[in-house]
């Protein structure tokens, strides 16, 4: 098992300023097997550098569910989010293959980007944007394709003015990734729900607060994200 900070990709890359002051305060530490390195919601004390050691991402459905969203090995880093909006995490992480790894504190990452203020926002957005992603891919794996679609036309009128989209259901399918049959099941359960109503590719919301009743957490999740790192934008 290597010791060496340097198999880690991400170190190796380092400038090497940057790596004369990282160095002394890098800590070695032993990934065992199914070691819980996060939880979701939880505070984050340190970011991982694997170098031998693989961390599984997951991301945790309120009903105890969870789906794998990314792995994380010597390539790069697991705590991202700690230096792109906060110290906490939408994401629970899990050595899925024991190993080693060098962590380092909070305080040192924050100090380090705090040369570079600049980024902030476009680290911000990058963890939102991620986190969309993220929820996204949970989304069409866990909830119903009603919810999905709802959840797709609250994320479209939070970016638009007013409340109507021009939208063919054959577009909505494929960025759905279902059949067009299927958006118009979905999309009738909501007209006759009077929540929309729809016709010739023109989508009229006419009620809003009933589709976020009717829509999955997963639209709430990804609203609060998006108002959280960037609480000056009033779209998500």
């Amino acid at each position: 098992m290597s010791s060496d900070p340097l198999a880690n990709h991400l170190l190796a890359a380092l400038p090497a300023s940057e790596w004369q002051r990282w160095q002394p305060q890098l800590e070695l530490v032993s990934m065992p097997l199914g070691k819980v390195i996060y939880e979701t919601g939880g505070l984050q004390t340190h970011v991982y550098f694997p170098t031998t050691a693989i961390v599984s991402l997951l991301y945790m459905m309120e009903d105890g569910s969870s789906a794998e969203i990314a792995v994380v090995g010597n390539e790069g880093l697991v705590g991202v989010s700690l230096f792109m909006g906060g110290e906490s995490t939408t994401s629970r992480a899990v050595v899925q293959s024991a190993g080693k790894a060098f962590r380092l504190s909070s305080r040192v990452v924050k100090d380090e980007f705090n040369r570079a203020p600049v980024l902030h926002l476009l680290l911000r957005y990058t963890q939102a944007l991620i986190t969309q992603m993220a929820q996204t891919a949970v989304c069409n794996r866990h909830h119903s394709l009603d919810q999905q679609l709802c959840r797709w036309l609250l994320l479209s009128l939070d970016r638009l003015q007013g409340d109507q989209l021009v939208m063919t259901q054959e577009l909505i399918a494929n960025m759905l990734g279902v059949r067009r049959e299927g958006v118009t099941e979905a999309a009738l359960k909501l007209q006759k729900a009077d929540l929309i109503q729809y016709s010739r590719g023109h989508i009229h919301v006419l009620d809003r607060k009933g589709l976020e009743r009717r829509s999955c957490e997963c639209y709430e999740v990804v609203k609060k994200e998006y108002d959280r790192l960037l609480p000056n934008k009033t779209a998500v």
